[in-house]
């Protein structure tokens, strides 16, 4: 995605402030002056090189444990490693690790579909369109209709089954996520048939070599109920981990009109994305997507430096009159949930 402004000028949102083809601009060669979009290869180097060492030390526990039930209490750490394998992945994709497009695949490939099972060409390919018009609910496929919904004009056109899920979706959009780390290969698998024949080799064997070895590791390893019950208990927390990282980001903010005025960069990304206060743990736990609006901004931006952007995306937006949300952790999931909630109003029945 690029990290240029929009070529023509386009009405803003708010009356006052210069045209949105202008806003970023100044922004951007702030930031580029600081240095931020250099790449940070050590950094990188080492967020892998521990994640890889912290994988193996789950697993060489779960081999000395065996057929004990305490192996169990290993899955939750490898989900949550397993997670730190996603944004890895997520960040390739990005090229925020190298420009190197050849590499940058590489590294995408081995984390996503070798050790994770999920497509890298197919969540590139969706988490860019994504990018480049969040939230946009003909564009942006995150938005569109599916299990959830998250307009009244999606929730009014759900009958039956479909119908009951959004009525309820605020309740059930946490257990959906269990789901998620399951859905991630599906996917994938799925996404092969829109491929040429030398991609779907390339990442169709990858995948299956995942889905080929994580199932003869555990059974390497445990008893087939065990081996079982800490699959379920790995993929789903692996799916509630990735589910509780991005859904604060966009869920309940701001959502163009398709027929409406168009939004310059600026206001695209900032109106529609919410950053979660925190400190370095928090960081970790999300993979830097807790600064969601700069990363939007600067898509390509090393993960360790979009801390160091935010007072400048901040005091920018300030500048110019934009709104720049920013809540505690607790208080986006409650947005979240609201929201949900808000859009299955109209299918409940009246008290």
């Amino acid at each position: 995605m690029t990290q240029t402004a929009a070529p023509a000028p386009r009405p803003p949102l708010t009356p006052a402030g210069p045209a949105p083809g202008s806003e970023f601009s100044p922004l951007l060669r702030e930031v580029r002056g600081q240095g931020l979009l250099e790449h940070r290869t050590g950094w990188y180097v080492r967020t892998i090189t521990l994640n890889l060492l912290a994988l193996a030390a789950v697993l060489t526990g779960v081999a000395l444990l065996g057929e004990s039930w305490w192996a169990l209490l290993l899955a939750p750490p490898l989900a949550v490693l397993s997670a730190r394998t996603a944004f890895v992945g997520h960040d390739a994709g990005h090229s925020q690790i190298t420009a190197d497009r050849r590499l940058a695949r590489l590294i995408g490939l081995v984390h996503g579909n070798l050790l994770l099972g999920m497509g890298y060409a197919w969540w590139n390919e969706k988490h860019n369109r994504h990018h480049a018009n969040p939230n946009h609910t003909e564009k942006d496929p995150d938005v569109a209709a599916d299990v959830l919904v998250f307009t009244g004009h999606q929730a009014v056109t759900r009958t039956g089954f479909r119908a009951w899920l959004t009525r309820h979706q605020a309740g059930l959009f946490l257990p959906l996520t269990l789901l998620e780390g399951i859905a991630l290969k599906v996917y994938g698998f799925q996404d092969l048939r829109n491929h040429p024949w030398r991609v779907r080799l390339v990442e169709g064997g990858l995948l299956a070599a995942h889905v080929t070895g994580y199932t003869a590791l555990l059974l390497a390893l445990l008893p087939p109920w065990q081996a079982l019950a800490f699959a379920a208990v790995h993929q789903g927390l692996f799916g509630l981990h990735l589910g509780l990282a991005f859904a604060p980001n966009h869920k309940g903010m701001e959502m163009p009109d398709p027929e409406g005025p168009r939004w310059g960069h600026l206001r695209r990304q900032v109106l529609t994305s919410r950053n979660i206060r925190g400190g370095p743990v928090t960081d970790w736990l999300l993979g830097g997507l807790n600064y969601q609006i700069e990363h939007h901004l600067f898509p390509s931006m090393p993960r360790p430096h979009l801390r160091l952007a935010q007072p400048m995306v901040r005091a920018h937006c300030a500048r110019l009159g934009v709104p720049y949300t920013e809540t505690g952790a607790v208080d986006s999931y409650r947005q979240v949930f609201a929201h949900l909630h808000e859009v299955g109003e109209g299918l409940r029945p009246a008290a």
